[in-house]
């Protein structure tokens, strides 16, 4: 780990964290935890079906937060599935104590990241799921789209429910501050330019852009979701389509001339 990111953690378990619980879609319960010091939210997705699935494990050092969270929509020992699109602390760092909180749960992760993480990291085996499997957690069901290196990581994927048409997008459309839970207001811009404060410090290059990138965005833009959730700032429930198809304008626009340069 390296020193900055030690740093931060450190901090975290210093702050005072509280949390602030939103029903964004059907079922669909975003548990937001905001750290003022790195004006920032992390966002978790509880989803309230015959088989409870968390979306985001979040970090250790949150992990006691989360879980009085948890237990103010389910019991937490109910918890049957947790989902995440890939390998990064904020996404999955707490996943061992899920797994010890709730004895039938389950991590749910890309085929690459069981093989190349789950194998070794967690303390029971994940369910694989390879491109367009569904995960059904009763009347929901969810269609695995596997993204790799979109947002970042060889393992990235994220999750669609075909009903209520909720895309779990992890942190594509990335926002900065402590902002509303859902908005249908234009969160590109916002978007942007927090990928561009990044891109002055030790996290620029926050998601690569590739050959394959507008590609993926536009298969997920053709699901024409509803709500788009979102693990750093507001969710979005305006054109969907539209925002995805956007995305890779905005994407392109500040990392597709930095990589044209390098090739």
């Amino acid at each position: 780990m390296s020193g900055s990111s030690l740093a931060i953690l450190q901090k975290i378990q210093q702050i005072h964290v509280m949390y602030k619980i939103n029903e964004i879609a059907p079922d669909v319960y975003r548990i937001s935890i905001f750290v003022p010091e790195f004006q920032l939210q992390f966002n978790h997705f509880l989803i309230k079906d015959d088989e409870p699935l968390l979306y985001h494990a979040g970090m250790k050092q949150m992990f006691p937060v989360l879980y009085e969270a948890v237990k103010t929509l389910i019991d937490p020992q109910s918890l049957r599935w947790i989902g995440f699109s890939h390998f990064e602390v904020d996404e999955c760092g707490a996943l061992n104590e899920w797994l010890q909180a709730a004895p039938n749960a389950q991590a749910v992760c890309s085929e690459v990241g069981s093989i190349v993480n789950m194998s070794d990291f967690a303390l029971r085996p994940a369910l694989a799921l390879k491109n367009n499997d569904i995960l059904q957690t009763g009347k929901r069901k969810y269609r695995f789209i596997r993204t790799p290196h979109l947002p970042h990581g060889w393992d990235a994927g994220v999750m669609f429910e075909e009903t209520g048409r909720t895309l779990l997008c992890s942190d594509l459309f990335h926002q900065n501050g402590d902002l509303v839970a859902l908005t249908d207001k234009d969160i590109l811009e916002a978007h942007k330019d927090s990928l561009l404060s990044y891109e002055s410090g030790p996290l620029m290059d926050y998601t690569p852009y590739t050959h394959k990138t507008k590609e993926m965005l536009h298969q997920l833009a053709a699901l024409n979701p509803v709500t788009l959730a979102t693990m750093h700032g507001s969710s979005f429930s305006g054109d969907c389509s539209k925002a995805l198809i956007a995305l890779d304008d905005v994407m392109k626009e500040v990392w597709g001339e930095k990589n044209k340069s390098i090739a």
